[in-house]
């Protein structure tokens, strides 16, 4: 009844809708709530998260609900610093909570919603230049809710979503090419703590996975041996290929190949 109630308010309403004035003017409301000074409780938070949750949820169009992830990303860059921890907490919590009732039809919004919101936290922290209490602070938040290695309350789905998309959104802030060094091993602390303490078999498994993926050795990631080793594999079968083709092409001189 509670949710019932709540898909019908008004503020759910004006950021669902179509029409983009209408939408603008909500996020433009929201963004000026979020940017007070005061200190914002995690009640507070959570009760925000269940409307915006189901402004999501509502959202019928395609571009409609791109732009609306999008926006939604954006309130990071809003909300004062003491509060933005308390306001992932609480974004954690909400998607973990209703994972599971999203049905298939919904469900590639809001896995572009946990995208986007991974995305917007990682360019949150590059600004900062990554330092390092905010950092920790963000890990924390991941290793607590949504790769908690032991919180069974916590869907797979959601874990697995999170351990595909991590790297590929980290690589779109160019590490090679960043001023303040990327503090890889820190970023990948809640997923070595995934490969060695989940009771989940393909958890684990999918965790070794990305911290064996190649980027991370080229960011300074020192563990990823399994990749380092795999890429001085290719890099040999590589030469070998070479030395091949340039034996078949001494072998077939007199063929001029094909002209025109």
């Amino acid at each position: 009844m509670a949710e019932a109630k709540l898909q019908q308010t008004p503020f759910v309403k004006q950021l669902a809708a179509n029409d983009r004035p209408t939408r603008d003017r909500a996020v433009a409301s929201l963004r000026t709530y979020l940017s007070s000074s005061r200190n914002f409780t995690k009640i507070e938070f959570l009760k925000l998260w269940k409307g915006l949750f189901y402004c999501v949820w509502l959202s019928d169009r395609p571009r409609t609900q791109q732009r609306l992830v999008l926006d939604l990303a954006g309130l990071l860059d809003s909300i004062e610093t003491k509060n933005v921890g308390v306001f992932l907490e609480a974004f954690w919590t909400t998607i973990s909570r209703e994972w599971n009732g999203v049905d298939v039809l919904r469900m590639d919004k809001f896995l572009l919603l946990v995208r986007r919101y991974l995305a917007s936290s990682f360019r949150y922290l590059h600004a900062r230049k990554w330092e390092k209490d905010l950092v920790g602070r963000f890990m924390d938040l991941l290793r607590e809710t949504p790769l908690s290695p032991k919180d069974m309350k916590v869907p797979n789905g959601l874990r697995y979503h999170l351990i595909d998309i991590y790297v590929d959104e980290l690589e779109k802030l160019k590490p090679e090419e960043m001023k303040a060094p990327l503090p890889v091993a820190t970023l990948l602390s809640p997923f070595e703590e995934l490969m060695l303490a989940s009771p989940i078999k393909l958890v684990r498994a999918k965790s070794k996975e990305l911290l064996s993926d190649g980027r991370l050795a080229d960011w300074g990631y020192d563990k990823a041996s399994g990749a380092v080793k795999s890429r001085r594999k290719e890099g040999s079968e590589d030469e070998d290929n070479d030395d091949d083709d340039e034996k078949m092409s001494d072998e077939g001189e007199e063929w001029g190949g094909i002209d025109g």
